[in-house]
Parts: structure tokens; sequence; C-alpha cells
């Protein structure tokens, strides 16, 4: 199993979760840092059910709906805690197909380059804009023992990424500008 395994696991020691909770968490507060298809998470589910480190209860809605609420086992925990305290190398570089396209602009027209250029910082102007929303959802910084605090620090990250992608390509477009 993955690192999939530990994100879930995590999110179940905050809370129980239905598979559909955990699905749209991982295409919101996760979504920054690591992202999870719908496709992937009921089989994590399950080989995590299997291997004892999550448990479920069936819960009725309605008449007829039955779904899973799933929660962290003693032996999840463990295994979340012992993977929380180990360090991890530093992955490398995420690909990143703007970047590639860029660093081949040198067959397309400096007018073309300046517009992808463009493009590419209004997509994270645009960004940049939707986390410090987020950010004025917090009323101030949590304390230190909440979970939110966490997530705090982790939005604050997403907004130092997109400020230094805007940045850099600001610099990108002055330096075509002054070249062309």
């Amino acid at each position: 199993m993955g690192v999939l395994k530990y994100a879930i696991l995590g999110l179940l020691n905050r809370q129980k979760m239905t598979g559909y909770d955990i699905s749209r968490a991982c295409d919101t507060s996760l979504f920054e840092f690591w992202n999870a298809k719908h496709s992937q998470i009921y089989p994590e589910l399950k080989s995590l059910t299997e291997a004892g480190l999550v448990e479920y209860e069936i819960e009725i809605a309605g008449n007829v709906l039955q779904k899973k609420l799933y929660s962290i086992t003693p032996a999840g925990r463990e295994a979340f805690h012992t993977w929380e305290l180990t360090r991890h190398k530093p992955r490398g570089v995420p690909k990143d197909e703007f970047r590639l396209q860029l660093f081949f602009s040198d067959s397309i027209p400096s007018e073309q380059r300046l517009a992808l250029l463009g493009a590419e910082l209004e997509a994270h102007t645009e960004r940049l804009a939707q986390l410090h929303d987020d950010l004025n959802k917090f009323d101030g910084i949590p304390p230190a023992d909440d979970c939110a605090f966490c997530d705090y620090m982790v939005l604050l990250g997403a907004i130092k990424r997109e400020e230094a992608s805007c940045d850099w390509l600001e610099t990108c477009i002055d330096l075509c500008r002054a070249r062309t």
C-alpha cells in the first residue's frame, strides 16, 4: 500500500467518515498537496479493512440507502503514528506540463510564448485569490493543539507556492519583453 493509505488513516484519525467524505476531502482540503481519485479510495478502504487498520459500521439514510461509516482501529492508529513520526526523503520534482512547454517554447513565436506565460500567470493569480479566500475562513491562527492549526500551515505553504509561481512568471514575462 502506498501513501494514500496514510492519507486515509490520517483523515479517519481525526473523525469517522464515509468513502464519499474521504473523496471530498481529497478534492478539497488535501488537494493542495495530495490527491486521489474516487476510484482509488474505495479499493484502499477495502485493503485497510482487510488489514484490520479500519473498520466500518453500516448507517441507514432514509428508508433504504445504506452507507459505510469508517473509523480507524487501534492498529490503524499505531500504523499511522509510526508513519507520522518517520522522516521521509524529499521526492523528486513533480511533473509539470507547463514547464515542459516553456522549456521547448523556442519553437514558437515570441508572442505565443508571452501568451502562454500570460495565461499561466492568470491561472496562478486566480488560484492565489482562492487560497486567500480559504485563509479568510480562519478567525486568526488556530491553537497549536487543534487540527485546524495543521490545515492552516499547509494552506500558508500553498499560498507561498502560488506567490512564488506568480513572481517567477512575472519575471519570465519581463525577460521575454526585454528580449524582443
